[in-house]
């Protein structure tokens, strides 16, 4: 039968999907609901601030630069094997991934634009 080739892939799907529902329904039911003041604080130790933390929580340019460090590793990943492969590929591939590095550049130049990675005031 056409098509069937997939149909574990579609059980297995539902079958995750089930178990996450079930899991985040069953955690809404179970956990406890007591907020305070202390708990509700935005660190995570329960310890007062101290520093540089102490004038509020951390500057959202640290979290784009964190993720523009994750996007450029992943980048790596995938140029490593491209390069090995490069000569069964052909031109096809170096175009392809051309176009794949230009957009992250893009991005990146958008983001320092932006002045997501100017770390002073």
């Amino acid at each position: 039968m056409a098509g069937m080739e997939f149909l574990p892939v579609l059980f297995m799907t539902a079958g995750i999907v089930l178990v996450a529902a079930a899991t985040l329904f069953v955690s809404s039911l179970l956990r406890p609901a007591n907020p305070y003041p202390a708990k509700n604080m935005p660190y995570e130790c329960g310890m007062d601030p101290a520093g540089e933390a102490a004038g509020g929580n951390f500057r959202v340019q640290f979290f784009v630069l964190a993720i523009l460090l994750v996007v450029f590793d992943v980048e790596t990943m995938f140029l490593f094997p491209w390069a090995v492969v490069l000569k069964e590929i052909g031109l096809v591939g170096y175009i392809e991934m051309f176009v794949f590095v230009l957009l992250l550049l893009v991005g990146f130049a958008y983001a320092w634009m932006k002045g997501a990675l100017e770390w002073e005031r």
